[in-house]
């Protein structure tokens, strides 16, 4: 991949209550106390999406078909692909035809386990409320729901799997389902970093323990990436740089524009913004500015570029931003955790051999083809 020369130039942002908080910064409570580091636990199944083969086989198929996009021409795999850590391998996802999106792919993988809301922002609330999101978001899938329906009641195969699984035909509510049932299989919890936690303790290297020592110490990490899936599912402001690959890209800017204006944004704000406002786009509170979802830490070796604006394209890039205690910004809220660490270079050296231990065996596994179009037979009484 070649690497982007970066230059940060932060903008001034016009609207009143983004002006007020450059000078104020907003406080955020420290909380010192985390959910300790642990194994994965089993994945957690909801009691109307069952994990039977013929459901996970469904949802495997609907996950790899481009035909559930508006144009037919991209599937979920096209940004979650296996072979590139189950997102894009871009610092910033490429959207829909004709478009193209400011935010990073992330990766699908142990992402049945969130439970306090999916995307960047948590701007779905369950996962498969995200595949929908995904199917017919403008810039993603966009793909109206009577079309997904009329497209999948013309391949024979989907026609026999509805009716065995969901004992229907094709329905675009049930396909979501399916699409989750079988995102909730693409899971990583074979790394050294759960082996050492079930017992094995010469799973990790010595600068690995080193790493996970500085990892709930001195470095902080676990104040935010804590629990089983090294996240608390919580929004912050870290003070990042831009990516130049939004601020000198056209179609971005008018993605990103489009969607403020859309989000109810005035003119008169939006089209001076210079980076993505975060959460505050959906809660429009003051407090929620710049601020996005702490990211789960698993499987991260294969999972670059990081970042909500993919600004990063190696774990050591990351580590020395925490390291210098991230970048001022023109929001004002930068979160008080972010802060100068003092981690002198073996200690990164540690801290990043910790974090390479949190990847297991890549999860790759080949698109299936997707099943033909057969033309209804009519009449079709009594078919379904």
């Amino acid at each position: 991949m070649t690497r982007i020369v970066r230059k940060t130039t932060f903008g001034i942002i016009a609207f009143a209550a983004l002006t007020a908080l450059a000078v104020t910064p907003f406080a955020i409570a420290q909380n010192k106390a985390h959910e300790p580091l642990a194994a994965l636990p089993p994945m957690p199944i909801p009691k109307d999406n069952p994990m039977t083969e013929a459901n996970i086989a469904l949802g495997k198929h609907l996950f790899f078909d481009a035909r559930l996009s508006g144009d037919a021409s991209i599937s979920c795999a096209d940004c979650h692909d296996p072979k590139l850590g189950w997102g894009d391998g871009s610092d910033l996802s490429r959207g829909y035809p004709g478009t193209m999106h400011w935010r990073n792919s992330q990766t699908v993988v142990n992402s049945g386990y969130l439970t306090k809301g999916w995307f960047w922002t948590s701007s779905a609330a369950t996962l498969e409320a995200q595949a929908h999101s995904a199917i017919a978001g403008a810039l993603a899938g966009n793909l109206k729901k009577a079309l997904a329906e009329e497209r999948m009641k013309q391949v024979p195969e989907y026609v026999r799997l509805f009716k065995e699984v969901w004992n229907a035909a094709p329905n675009y509510d049930q396909a979501l389902a399916s699409i989750a049932a079988y995102e909730r299989t693409i899971i990583s919890d074979d790394s050294p970093f759960d082996r050492y936690m079930r017992g094995e303790k010469s799973a990790l290297s010595e600068a690995a323990v080193r790493g996970m020592a500085l990892f709930e110490g001195k470095a902080g990490c676990a104040a935010c990436h804590s629990g089983p899936l090294l996240t608390d599912q919580k929004f912050y402001n870290i003070g990042l740089p831009t990516n130049p690959a939004f601020t000198e890209t056209i179609q971005r800017q008018i993605a990103f524009r489009e969607r403020m204006r859309s989000s109810g944004f005035e003119e008169k704000d939006y089209l001076h913004l210079d980076r993505d406002p975060g959460r505050y786009r959906k809660t429009k509170k003051i407090e929620d500015i710049g601020k996005f979802r702490t990211p789960p830490l698993r499987y991260i070796k294969y999972t670059a570029p990081y970042m909500h604006n993919g600004v990063f394209f190696d774990l050591r890039e990351v580590v020395e931003f925490y390291n210098k205690g991230g970048e001022s910004e023109p929001f004002g809220n930068k979160s008080e955790k972010i802060k100068p660490l003092g981690l002198t270079e073996a200690e990164i050296t540690d801290l990043i051999a910790f974090l390479d231990s949190l990847s297991g065996k890549e999860l790759v596994v080949e698109r299936p083809k997707s099943p033909p179009y057969g033309l209804l037979k009519f009449p079709m009484k009594g078919q379904w």
